[in-house]
């Protein structure tokens, strides 16, 4: 709708990915990439940066700067990735978690999610 570019880097393996998101080609055709766990170019999974570095660098524009990319993440290992990465991080949480790592944002939703507090248009 407002041509931002999005991918999704995921710790879950090529197979298990497609198992997930079978139900899901709309959203997923909506990516510019989709990085896995078992993509040869990540060398060591979440909480390595790794895997967004790849995935920043695979849009058809790579942003200048890492700050200039916005995680979604409901996993501590991939908050911490995220971090890690210096990429603007928000966390969904399952509600079962007792420990949650520092985030940029954390909510009980994505109903939550407002993008123009990271300076996108909004919905």
């Amino acid at each position: 709708k407002h041509g931002i570019p999005m991918c999704i880097a995921t710790g879950s393996s090529s197979k298990d990915f497609e198992l997930k998101t079978h139900s899901h080609k709309d959203l997923v055709g909506m990516m510019e990439s989709t990085v896995r766990s078992d993509d040869p170019e990540v060398k060591h999974g979440k909480p390595h940066p790794d895997i967004f570095l790849v995935a920043k660098s695979r849009f058809q524009t790579p942003p200048a700067s890492s700050a200039n990319c916005l995680v979604l993440e409901d996993a501590p290992n991939g908050v911490k990735a995220a971090m890690a990465a210096d990429m603007k991080c928000v966390m969904v949480p399952d509600p079962r978690l007792e420990t949650i790592p520092p985030a940029h944002l954390v909510l009980k939703s994505l109903e939550e999610f407002s993008p123009q507090d990271f300076g996108l248009p909004p919905f």
